[in-house]
């Protein structure tokens, strides 16, 4: 038998810790989002639809950004900036209807193009080839994801302008940006974000997109786009019976009350999935709070009446095959298939 690698295992393990704490999605729709040419990779974000399980190694790289901030304020502070608001102490823009979002931090005073003026921070590391585009392109151009979360945040702080620090993970270089407010561009990327996080129905997918189109191939939402895949997540934003309210709440029609944002991730037995997010043809209703959906030829009853969205996501096979004994452990036992 050979003894495994000690180093790749410990690697593995490290990785896996982190896996298994991944954060939950956000409950808003993200100020960092609202540059993303596709409406329908935001709202199926929004409603917790395609949830983006990322690597360990990937989320080490999330925390190594994150990390980063600090030493980006402490090198600004020790240049004469003086920097607030950073850390644990963030600033909040909150625009209403679901559409809010946290800024890396506000320098009061010491940018050397213009001492006395405040300006937004946003802190971004780059991979070797990312830093280089930027460097030769500008932020507006290279990273229009970037300038529009500046846009915005400037926008919600009421400061008009903004300083992009870029550090190239590679060779440590730094690249800075003044950014000046565009208000009609913040303002329509405001309103465009609300508009998404308030649609009933699924958004139309980017103009152009393809399956072999490297804005999609590199989206968590492409099975869904481009493979016909149901969603997998059960929870309040993807039931038929919950709607998103312009004061940024959730509200439920099942139960005639608004839905609590930590109610949110767990989804009641009256789960019904929402008929844009799965394949299936909608057949009808079943009394008040269960749909009846076409799978496969067959008619099955999805809610309160019939099988639980959580049974139809883990157990869909066994549902097809109708089972006798699945079924007779239900009818008789009231178990579940979850």
């Amino acid at each position: 038998m050979q003894i495994p690698d000690a180093i790749n295992t410990l690697a593995a393990m490290i990785d896996k810790a982190h896996e298994d704490r991944q954060e939950r999605p956000r409950p808003h729709m993200g100020c960092s989002m609202l540059g993303d040419p596709c409406e329908r990779k935001l709202w199926l974000s929004f409603r917790w639809a395609t949830v983006e399980k990322f690597p360990g190694r990937i989320l080490r790289l999330f925390r190594r950004g994150q990390n980063e901030e600090e030493t980006i304020v402490s090198d600004l502070r020790a240049a004469g900036c003086h920097v607030t608001n950073t850390g644990e102490s963030q600033s909040r823009v909150n625009f209403g209807c679901h559409v809010s979002g946290s800024i890396d931090g506000i320098i009061e005073s010491g940018v050397p193009e213009a001492i006395g003026k405040r300006h937004i921070l946003e802190a971004k590391t780059h991979s070797l080839k990312s830093f280089n585009d930027l460097v030769a392109k500008g932020v507006q151009l290279s990273k229009p994801a970037h300038w529009a979360q500046m846009q915005v945040y400037m926008l919600g702080a009421k400061v008009d302008r903004a300083l992009y620090y870029a550090v190239c993970k590679d060779d440590d270089r730094i690249y800075t940006e003044r950014v000046k407010l565009c208000q009609e561009s913040a303002e329509a990327f405001v309103e465009r974000g609300k508009r998404i996080a308030l649609l009933e129905r699924i958004a139309e997918p980017l103009a152009g997109a393809s399956p072999s189109w490297y804005l999609c191939k590199f989206c968590p939402s492409y099975d869904f786009c481009h493979k016909g895949q149901t969603t997998k997540n059960v929870n309040c934003r993807t039931c038929a019976h919950s709607t998103p309210k312009d004061d940024g709440t959730w509200h439920c029609a099942r139960w005639a009350s608004e839905i609590p944002v930590d109610a949110q991730h767990a989804a009641c037995d009256s789960h019904v999935f929402h008929p844009d997010l799965v394949g299936w043809k909608l057949a009808g209703g079943k009394g008040d709070w269960s749909a009846v959906y076409e799978i496969e030829g067959k008619e099955i009853i999805n809610g309160e009446d019939g099988y639980h969205s959580k049974e139809i996501a883990a157990g869909l096979d066994l549902i097809l095959a109708d089972d006798k004994n699945v079924n007779a452990l239900r009818e008789q036992l009231g178990g579940r298939l979850c």
